[in-house]
């Protein structure tokens, strides 16, 4: 099977070797001159390992030439997960040049055509210059402090007459911790828990589905610790395209240990073209063909049973779930043959420690958290967690979209996963130095929610996720758990079209009384609806205009500097935090303890705030100047084992992963792989977090005959609080000062550390030593089982794979399941659609579609399509089509002909927009800040579906008919 071109426009640029030019800009380019000045290889592709062409061969040490010093300066790439460093080369403060930071413990060098272009990103023409507003369908220019005036004014008036909770505050996977942590702290004072960001459309449930078996719901171990795997299992993840530079973790693990990798996905990737096993799946039975591997672990006893017997909770019940899944059954929901799926297994049981590696391809499904969950049941039966080779490996999309799920920007919790309990309040209310009253007299009064008979205050109810604020706006006021209606939105840092249901959010943008856009770019935002007025985009800088830490897919935190000073009139994030919350008048309240040095909140106070209180996950440890002095000293750290090596950094774990323990003062080392018991806590080392008590219906919870190395309890424990080291005898290993602040507290809520400090010391994880969890008795499925999806292809499977009942009220707002499935669309829409990325762009595109070389690569949306379904449709390679969804959406693109996917499948990147049903937008964008590449949003034909526990929106299993355009 071979790999065809990405698009059909793709081929004709190449028959035309001369230019390229984008519709309704008037710009052309050079292929030649592209390729000479980008040192890209090859379009599209990642440049891994040595590789490098002799334009990307620069000298890695400054030099003073004509008209100025050329000065390099320490950057992160501000693209996906992996965190690559960056070398900036500045001339008179112009970002003049850039190369892969070739002693970086994570990149070692490399870059993928995203990070190669990261230059144009900052200095880009398209970017939004000055503030505008919309005035009678036009954009006006306004000023800064006219823009803050009118949008505070606007907002006080909506607070007065409908409640904090009208205001929605969506932020961004694309702030760096500090502004995180104030954009939540800023909702908090404005008091709402309206706020979200982009993890609620990525990874919302394996955070949920994670953190709920064994504790922590991040990636366990890290990019680099793959260089010690056995096997490599991926399902739903793409990362030769989505995450390319972390291909050269797995081809070592590849090439020298022999590793098998296993594919599981739909479509025939560019990973899976490097599988040694390919399973082709029907989108949506994930949990099926887990179970179906699991069905040959446990008939063959290849499972680890010392493993399960002493860190282990419920695996009977998985398995009693498992074996009803006969190869039979697999094969008629999966498609998957009996052959390959026990071909996988066996690899995965015979070659040990293998990883897990998911994304999005498995979490964005109305029963995402079954599918994350199951996933971390396959790793507990094969004892493949806590070990060094081993774990999940969840790659996160956005640079620091786990950085900001840490920092909580989120709708059902405070920063750290506190929560939003009264007790998770007044944690943050004595970090903040603020009166808890004070604070919850900034939320509506009175209650609609119910905890068995009480009202539960709305300050500790979560709030409407991101993924349904269009029924924020939309739904009768009568069906919403809260005061009023959605009226205004902010959509800082979040593009509109990564999320389904595009003809609705609409109608909703054009409802609002108020949306206001602060990005680098326009977005989508600026153009889909058809308002005339009452829209604001107000130009944020990017991330190399400022400064601050970023935390990487695999928890590490790195500091960036900056590059370069904010360009136009744009300012960063957390200065514009500055102004509006002056104008709000609760300025005072967010930056009591936070200095502000001509207008511009110092962003290390900001950091030591938030070290000061996120005790929970161990952000604690992470000063400004412990990151400072790991970012000044990347080539110090093993590439294997991101262990220093002698040094500055002597014994650190490479950005301090989290948990970093205790104060920064007890230098904490950081933990490299979570829950692996075979080092010190004081190490690195950790058991299972014992969250979940320590019995359940009089079953054992906590870990029998199982310890981290050196602790003084030889068993299994539960968390660590004031009175548990008194009944230890261990209270007077605190200083008085600890013993004050400790008193009545647990590990969580001691701001002296004490309590994890003197854990530690003896050997105890700070949060107890419990089992993981393969039964979670507190979600709607306790062992995850598959339901078939709303818009099913299967409409036969229905019967005995049904989906749930409607919910009445869920996230303060009604949501549908079966009142969906009752029908049968399969006739009338008879193919799958998924979506997924590409390596030329990411998340909602605006900033990539923005790059003029990156642009050039891709500058068609498409639909992948079957030889079969094309002939069917009487659809050739490169024509026009019509993508039709069950609730209305439509969108054109190109077609393209490949076996990529099966017969019956679709497939569609979810990167483009500017296009609107067939009609092209760019007439609609402020002068000069349309990207140079629009197109069709997939999502405009994605339907309804969201995740049972989180709200995760459904897209990448719907139906759909294509016909020519």
């Amino acid at each position: 099977m071979k790999l065809e071109k990405i698009s059909a426009s793709a081929k004709t640029a190449d028959a035309k070797d001369d230019q390229c030019k984008f519709s309704g800009s008037g710009w052309m380019l050079n292929r030649r001159e592209f390729l000479k000045n980008s040192s890209l290889t090859a379009a599209g592709g990642a440049i891994l390992g040595t590789g490098l062409s002799a334009g990307m061969m620069q000298k890695a040490e400054a030099a003073t030439t004509k008209g100025g010093e050329v000065k390099e300066v320490r950057t992160i790439c501000t693209h996906c997960s992996v965190g690559c460093g960056v070398i900036a080369e500045v001339k008179s403060g112009v970002w003049t040049g850039q190369e892969p930071a070739f002693d970086h413990p994570f990149n070692q060098g490399t870059h993928c055509a995203k990070g190669a272009t990261l230059r144009e990103h900052g200095h880009g023409e398209r970017r939004l210059k000055y503030p505008t507003k919309l005035v009678d369908g036009k954009w006006k220019k306004i000023s800064w402090e006219t823009a803050i005036e009118e949008i505070g004014d606007k907002l006080l008036k909506i607070r007065e007459e409908s409640g904090p909770d009208s205001v929605y505050l969506l932020g961004s996977a694309k702030h760096n911790n500090e502004q995180a942590y104030l954009f939540r702290k800023m909702a908090a004072m404005w008091g709402t828990n309206n706020v979200d960001h982009q993890a609620r459309i990525c990874h919302s449930t394996t955070v949920a589905g994670v953190a709920n078996t064994w504790g922590y719901g991040a990636m366990t171990n890290s990019y680099n610790d793959i260089h010690n795997s056995k096997a490599i299992l991926l399902i739903g993840s793409n990362p030769t395209e989505a995450h390319p530079v972390s291909m050269q973790h797995i081809f070592k693990a590849k090439e020298e240990n022999n590793a098998p990798i296993i594919v599981i996905d739909p479509r025939f990737t560019r990973t899976a073209a490097h599988a040694d096993h390919f399973l082709q799946i029907r989108p949506g039975t994930d949990v099926p063909i887990i179970w179906g591997m699991m069905y040959h672990i446990f008939k063959n006893g290849w499972e680890d049973k010392e493993f399960i017997r002493q860190r282990v909770f419920g695996m009977e019940d998985v398995k009693a779930e498992v074996m009803k899944w006969t190869p039979e059954e697999v094969e008629r929901v999966t498609g998957v043959p009996e052959a390959k799926v026990y071909g996988a297994a066996k690899a995965m049981a015979r070659n040990r420690p293998g990883t897990f590696i998911w994304c999005m391809g498995g979490t964005q499904h109305t029963i995402g958290n079954n599918n994350t969950r199951a996933y971390c049941a396959f790793q507990l039966a094969l004892g493949n967690m806590g070990v060094s080779g081993g774990g999940a490996n969840i790659f996160r999309g956005h640079d620091n979209v786990q950085g900001a799920t840490d920092l909580g920007v989120l709708a059902d919790t405070l920063p750290g996963y506190y929560g939003l309990s009264a007790g998770s309040w007044k944690h943050w209310a004595k970090v903040w130095d603020l009166d808890y009253e004070w604070i919850k007299g900034r939320f509506d009064t009175g209650s609609y929610e119910k905890k068995g008979d009480k009202d539960v205050h709305v300050m500790n109810t979560k709030g409407i996720p991101v993924s349904r604020w269009i029924d924020g706006v939309l739904e009768d006021k009568a069906n919403t758990a809260q005061k009023d209606a959605l009226r205004a939105m902010f959509f800082w840092g979040h593009a509109p079209n990564s999320q389904t249901r595009g003809t609705e959010m609409k109608t909703a943008m054009e409802k609002l009384d108020m949306l206001v856009v602060v990005d680098p770019y326009p977005t989508v935002s600026a153009v889909m609806h058809d308002r005339k007025d009452g829209v604001y985009l107000l130009p944020a800088t990017t991330q190399f205009e400022t400064h601050g830490s970023v935390t990487a897919s695999n928890r590490s935190l790195q500091w960036r500097d900056r590059v370069i000073e904010p360009l136009f009139e744009s300012k960063p994030d957390h200065v514009i935090m500055h102004m509006l919350a002056k104008k709000l008048g609760i300025d005072g309240e967010l930056f009591k303890n936070i200095e502000i040095k001509d207008g511009e909140p110092v962003i290390e106070d900001i950091t030591r705030e938030f070290n000061k209180g996120m005790w929970t996950i161990g952000y604690t440890g992470q000063s400004p100047e412990r990151m400072k002095k790991h970012q000044q000293n990347w080539g110090t750290f093993d590439y294997d084992t991101l262990k220093a090596e002698g040094g500055a950094c002597d014994g650190d774990t490479y950005g301090m992963p989290w948990p970093c323990w205790g104060t920064p003062e007890m230098n904490h080392p950081g933990t490299p792989n979570l829950y692996d018991t075979s080092k010190p806590v004081a190490e690195g080392g950790l058991t299972f977090r014992a969250r979940f008590g320590v019995e359940y219906e009089g079953t054992n919870l906590l870990a029998e005959d199982s310890w981290s190395a050196d602790s003084d309890i030889k068993d299994g424990y539960p968390e660590f609080s004031a009175d548990m080291l008194k009944k230890l005898g261990w209270w007077d290993d605190l200083t008085d000062e600890e013993k004050t602040a400790a008193e009545g507290k647990n590990w969580k809520t001691d701001l002296s550390g004490g309590i994890q400090r003197v854990a530690i010391a003896h050997g105890c994880s700070p949060f107890g030593n419990a089992k993981a969890r393969a039964k979670v008795w507190t979600f709607p499925d306790p062992v995850p089982i598959h339901r078939e999806p709303l818009y099913t292809s299967r409409y036969d499977l229905v019967e005995k794979y049904p989906t749930y009942e409607d919910r009445k009220s869920f996230w303060r707002l009604p949501t549908r399941y079966n009142s969906i499935q009752s029908k049968d669309y399969s006739k009338d829409f008879p193919i799958i659609i998924t979506s997924g990325r590409l390596v030329e762009y990411e998340g909602g595109g605006d900033e990539t579609r923005s790059n003029p070389w990156l642009a050039e690569l891709q500058p068609d949306m498409f639909v992948e399509m079957n030889p079969r379904d094309a002939n069917d449709n009487g659809i050739r390679e490169g024509d026009d089509v019509w993508i039709e969804s069950p609730e209305g959406g439509k969108i054109k693109v190109k077609a393209m002909i490949t076996r990529r996917v099966a017969a019956g499948v679709a497939f569609s990147p979810f990167h483009f927009g500017g296009h609107f049903q067939g009609e092209d937008l760019r007439h609609k964008y402020p002068e000069g800040a349309d990207p140079y590449a629009l197109g069709e949003a997939i999502n405009t034909a994605m339907t309804y579906g969201y995740d049972s526990v989180t709200q995760m929106q459904e897209s990448k299993c719907s139906l759909c008919r294509i016909s020519k355009a």
